[in-house]
């Protein structure tokens, strides 16, 4: 049968989501506990591939097991094996064609910022903290430039596939905005048909030296036209993002 899982996960001592020989992923890990507990391999399809360092609360991913297979006897047995860093939240049988990559209709990524003098040392793995006060009127004035359909060149990686064809970095984003938490905690957060490699830490680094008054909040439109990747030196730390949700029609 199609599996459909629901997994968090704390990425700060992984190499990412994807499996790579040699070095310890949430792929990897999930990949080893699923197939001791199912006693077949499997090979996961996951909604997004988180990069080095970068958390979850609601991967999706999608596997087959056999038809017999207790769902919720093989939740409680990974969740022993890996929990807490990682955890799989839900598990249950899925229609035969889904496809947790390919059937997404959205992602939402989560940046935390603690902006205080003092650090705060239960939120050191998952939050950025800068001393200096962000202005959030600034940082959202400036966010409403990305919204809707761009090529965001200016902020990503470039990528090429098997055949050495450089991958499209146009994207549409639906929404993008930052809320305060509490007084201390900001948190960004940005829903995007898809996101390409270091999307969300480039913009979310634009968007802090906005706010800290080290750019105006006009930058960001002209930067995002440039299509110019060495306009934006500045990667916002990978322990502040988190993969937060995935929607599917």
């Amino acid at each position: 049968m199609r599996v459909r899982a629901t997994v968090a996960y704390n990425g700060g001592s992984f190499h990412g989501f994807a499996v790579n020989e040699g070095v310890r992923t949430i792929g990897g890990d999930l990949t080893e506990a699923l197939t001791r507990c199912l006693r077949q391999s499997v090979d996961l399809t996951c909604a997004g591939r988180t990069d080095t360092g970068v958390h979850a609360w609601e991967q999706v991913v999608s596997f087959e097991a056999p038809d017999d297979a207790d769902l919720l006897r093989v939740r409680t047995a990974v969740n022993r094996m890996l929990g807490p860093t990682i955890v799989v939240r839900a598990l249950e049988a899925a229609p035969d064609s889904f496809d947790a990559r390919f059937d997404a209709t959205s992602r939402t990524y989560r940046y935390s910022i603690l902006n205080r003098e003092v650090p705060d040392p239960f939120l050191a793995d998952t939050a950025w903290h800068i001393s200096h006060p962000l202005d959030v009127g600034k940082m959202n004035a400036a966010a409403a430039a990305i919204l809707g359909e761009h090529d965001f060149t200016s902020f990503c990686r470039r990528q090429h596939t098997a055949d050495g064809t450089e991958k499209s970095r146009v994207r549409v984003v639906y929404r993008a905005s930052w809320q305060r938490a509490d007084q201390d905690l900001l948190r960004f957060e940005v829903e995007a048909s898809s996101f390409c490699h270091q999307m969300v830490r480039s913009i979310t680094g634009i968007l802090v030296d906005i706010g800290a008054d080290r750019r105006s909040p006009e930058a960001m439109a002209a930067i995002l036209a440039a299509k110019d990747r060495s306009g934006v030196p500045n990667l916002a730390p990978p322990h502040g993002l988190c993969l937060w949700s995935v929607s599917y029609s």
